[in-house]
């Protein structure tokens, strides 16, 4: 797994994240009150046949939810508040429903009254706010809304990830690093995070500690063998190109025939200056994987510029046989350098092999032409 970005958005569907049965709708009158009747019955003074209608009512908002009618389930979330029923468990599932309905800042604001009616005490509504928030781009609102749901749930992961998300949207790579990190220490088995502490870790110019992490990390995950490919990319990024290619190696020590990580490798030995070294490497490439045309593209290159002009050939053709067109300029470029050295003969040929795989080619058509003339 590549580190790229890192974060998805939190899923609104706030039960079914954590892993909880139910559906997004399921804070119904009675789930509430169950754990709280003699609370709802004095504060209310709720009649018993107002208290079923209530409860009816809800089962109706919720089938209708699940059935994707939003905006009747509203109606009746807000009608079974008006009979009695829990305002959080209302407000909450009618949030939900304007989140589906893609209406965002109506969603904000119901959450907002399901946070406010539990006195900032139902982590869901919380957790669904910053949510939003965060889609709304109103990421300083988004951070505080994390924050204030953490202080619940201080051990899920998940949030503390998300709200490194939002820090990282405010430019604050220091909150991020920092709520990474907690997720961190309360997971180190969820090997994502190693990579998206190791970013945060980057972001903040921190190499040292985000190979680190990379190494804590293979060391509890010997086989994710792709730790050492992106440890050799950090290293890369921080221009440690031994240390970059030392890491590839390691990784093909244990995936011999990986050609992705082969092609890193020749590309950071082309880089610190060892072409020849690089050239055999994408030699055991294309030996192993033919049709992987960049890595003869590549090849050709090396070997242009190092003057071996039959191994440039031989590569440029093997990436011509599978279509890339790159090849085209690897055999002009070829056929320019003999036409300066005024061997037309040799140039003439090299264009007609590129026109031997690309005969639509209308550059190379006029080139031919032209040294036909001479």
């Amino acid at each position: 797994m590549k580190f790229m970005n890192l974060f998805k958005l939190i899923n609104i569907f706030y039960e079914l994240r954590r892993g909880l049965r139910g559906h997004l709708a399921a804070y119904n009158s009675r789930s509430l009150v169950a754990r709280g009747s003699l609370l709802v019955a004095l504060l209310f003074a709720i009649p018993a046949f107002a208290a079923q209608s209530a409860y009816d009512l809800m089962e109706r908002a919720n089938a209708l939810y699940r059935d994707g009618k939003f905006k009747q389930a509203i109606m009746l979330y807000r009608k079974a508040e008006s009979r009695g029923a829990d305002p959080v468990a209302t407000s909450f599932n009618i949030a939900n429903s304007y989140y589906q309905q893609n209406d965002l800042p109506n969603a904000a604001a119901t959450y907002r009254k399901a946070v406010d009616f539990s006195n900032g005490a139902f982590s869901p509504a919380l957790f669904n706010m910053a949510s939003v928030y965060f889609r709304l781009k109103q990421y300083p609102e988004c951070v505080a809304a994390y924050h204030r749901a953490l202080k619940l749930e201080p051990e899920n992961v998940s949030g503390w990830l998300y709200l490194g998300e939002a820090y990282g949207k405010t430019g604050d790579a220091v909150g991020a690093l920092r709520a990474i990190e907690k997720a961190y220490q309360l997971d180190k088995e969820d090997i994502s995070i190693v990579y998206q502490l190791s970013e945060a870790n980057i972001a903040l110019n921190d190499f040292e500690r985000a190979v680190a992490v990379i190494r804590e990390g293979y060391a509890a995950h010997p086989d994710e063998v792709d730790f050492l490919v992106y440890l050799g990319d950090v290293y890369r990024l921080n221009k440690q190109f031994e240390e970059s290619a030392a890491a590839y190696r390691e990784a093909l020590g244990v995936r011999p025939d990986d050609t992705a990580t082969m092609y890193k490798l020749a590309d950071v030995l082309a880089e610190d200056n060892k072409p020849f070294i690089a050239m055999d490497v994408l030699n055991n490439l294309v030996q192993i994987k033919p049709d992987f045309s960049d890595a003869a593209i590549f090849l050709g290159n090396l070997a242009y510029d190092a003057k071996f002009l039959d191994r440039a050939e031989s590569a440029y053709e093997l990436a011509a046989k599978q279509g890339n067109a790159e090849s085209v300029f690897g055999f002009k470029n070829m056929a320019y350098d003999a036409h300066a050295e005024k061997r037309d003969g040799e140039a003439l040929r090299l264009l007609k092999v590129a026109q031997k795989y690309f005969l639509d080619d209308i550059t190379v058509q006029a080139d031919i032409l032209e040294f036909e003339k001479n």
